[in-house]
């Protein structure tokens, strides 16, 4: 296992050791003690798994303390872009977000850790979308922010005026307008 660094600090790419053969391949997906000895100490109780169609777009989310999660996203089939959104306000690169395609095939994972927004768009036919949360989801804590805000001027790798939005991510406020606390 490889940990890549991203200009936005504390956000890392978790690049596995791939083994393959003749029968195919194998390789760690998560591994705690891999992670302590880089220094990233997470302690994971949940799992959630989403199956979208090309042109879906999810988020951007969060969850405000005490339930703020750290998110290790990775991608079971098919690809996506993933984006995440320094909602720091004491960090150099708050507002500033990081984009990377996460694929089935390159097997590489974004470690999102407490204080991002979150969001991903779909590049394939369909994509399997599964991340692990240190903390669970408590409604009453989430908050959101527009996928297309113009202050982000995101780039989601899809044409937004097709992209498939639930209701719900399309009525979230703009970056300046959101209720994040970190």
């Amino acid at each position: 296992m490889n940990i890549e660094t991203t200009p936005i600090q504390d956000l890392v790419i978790i690049n596995p050791t791939v083994l393959e053969d003749a029968r195919g391949y194998f390789f760690e997906a998560y591994n705690q003690n891999t992670l302590i000895a880089e220094g990233i100490q997470i302690n994971f109780v949940q799992d959630n798994q989403s199956f979208s169609k090309r042109g879906t777009l999810r988020g951007l989310h969060y969850q405000n303390s005490p339930f703020a999660q750290t998110k290790l996203v990775r991608v079971l089939e098919g690809e996506i872009v993933d984006i995440a959104v320094d909602l720091r306000k004491d960090s150099p690169t708050y507002g500033q977000h990081f984009a990377l395609r996460l694929s089935a095939e390159n097997k590489k994972q974004l470690l999102i850790p407490q204080g991002f927004a979150h969001g991903f768009s779909v590049l394939s036919e369909t994509a399997t979308v599964l991340y692990k949360c240190d903390q669970f989801y408590n409604k009453a804590s989430e908050g959101g922010i527009r996928f297309d805000d113009p202050l982000l001027n995101i780039d989601w790798g899809i044409d937004l005026k097709a992209a498939i939005v639930s209701e719900k991510d399309q009525i979230l406020p703009l970056f300046k307008d959101c209720n994040s606390e970190f």
